[in-house]
């Protein structure tokens, strides 16, 4: 197949440069724009940037000439990892100039005509885009500590219903971008304090779980409780969860619509997407960062301690790679759905 342009804004911040490795050789998109702050415009990419990725900077990337975040692109696709500071008014005039803008950024999340999508939960959502005011569309992917959740939680909601939950979070320190927080801040200690975390942990769920009903979204009705640590871990966010259900279900009834979870695009195919977005682990120790967070690529859930709870019914651990799942790939995934369902 011909490939599809697409450009990304934000491109020499540490989000932007992940949207770059991951769609260096991708089979869908062929990568030909890149737009940062006025201050790197016009110069060479490689210039512009302080490369911070493991893989090198792939030399045709380089040598692109960096833009500045107007809609003048001659792609109509667009990755936003613009920060959030930025991101808002940025989005909103490439989408009223005819763009597809599918962003990372935290702005657009709760608009009401906004797709706040993890494609294989609420890949009906898209169907948003169609009452959207702008000549193009913006989607949106969800926080990163929100993703590794909500995909733990579908399959418990679906099945089971749920009342309450309850999630403490164990969150590495590249969710904070680069250069983020100092070495004497983080060594050796652990930050009970993410800005604006808990409130996304509390409200997005409800959203992606919620029911598309005549061109608006329904929210899910369950309560949920956050508390966000920042810890000296370089990849993977690790969540300690407890959950209340409506039906109560044993142990093996839980680990079995876990393990057979499936949704659109494995039924697809698609490039990014996992062959099983959710992994349960027996052994008493996992998962575990560095062993489980670059599971299917990155894009793989990780699950295991499922036991009875004191206080609710049940607890567990889950383990997501935040830049990849949580952030890239997971935004990856939502435009080759987006391609796949004819909307580009």
């Amino acid at each position: 197949m011909k490939k599809i342009s697409v450009g990304i804004l934000g491109a020499t911040g540490s989000v932007g440069q992940r949207f770059i490795e991951l769609l260096s050789s991708h089979p869908y998109f062929e990568l030909a724009e890149l737009g940062a702050s006025e201050k790197s415009a016009g110069k060479k990419y490689s210039n512009a940037v302080n490369w911070i990725m493991q893989t090198p900077l792939p030399e045709n990337i380089g040598n692109l000439i960096v833009k500045e975040c107007v809609p003048d692109f001659h792609s109509k696709i667009i990755f936003s990892g613009l920060d959030a500071s930025v991101a808002g008014e940025i989005e909103t005039q490439f989408a009223e100039a005819g763009y597809f803008i599918i962003s990372n950024a935290r702005n657009h999340r709760f608009d009401p005509d906004v797709p706040l999508l993890i494609p294989e939960i609420n890949y009906d959502h898209l169907s948003l885009l169609r009452s959207q005011k702008y000549k193009g569309g913006i989607v949106t992917n969800p926080n990163c500590s929100t993703i590794g959740l909500a995909m733990s939680l579908k399959p418990l909601h679906d099945n089971f219903g749920l009342e309450s939950v309850n999630v403490v979070t164990m969150q590495a320190v590249s969710g904070a971008g680069y250069p983020g927080i100092s070495s004497m801040d983080i060594l050796d200690n652990v930050v009970p304090f993410i800005f604006g975390e808990e409130e996304k942990l509390e409200t997005e769920p409800a959203k992606i779980l919620g029911k598309f009903n005549n061109d608006r979204i329904e929210l899910a009705d369950f309560r949920i409780s956050a508390q966000c640590n920042r810890v000296p871990v370089i990849d993977g966010h690790t969540e300690c969860v407890q959950v209340k259900l409506k039906t109560k279900p044993t142990i093996e009834e839980i680990k079995k619509v876990w393990r057979e979870f499936r949704s659109k695009p494995q039924e697809l195919n698609l490039p990014s997407a996992p062959i099983s977005p959710i992994h349960y682990y027996e052994e008493d120790k996992y998962p575990q960062a560095k062993i489980h967070r670059n599971l299917e690529r990155g894009m793989g859930v990780a699950i295991g301690r499922l036991r009875e709870c004191s206080l609710f019914d049940y607890k567990f651990v889950i383990l997501s790679h935040n830049t990849i799942r949580g952030a890239v790939g997971g935004t990856i995934l939502i435009a080759e759905l987006m391609h796949a369902e004819g909307y580009f």
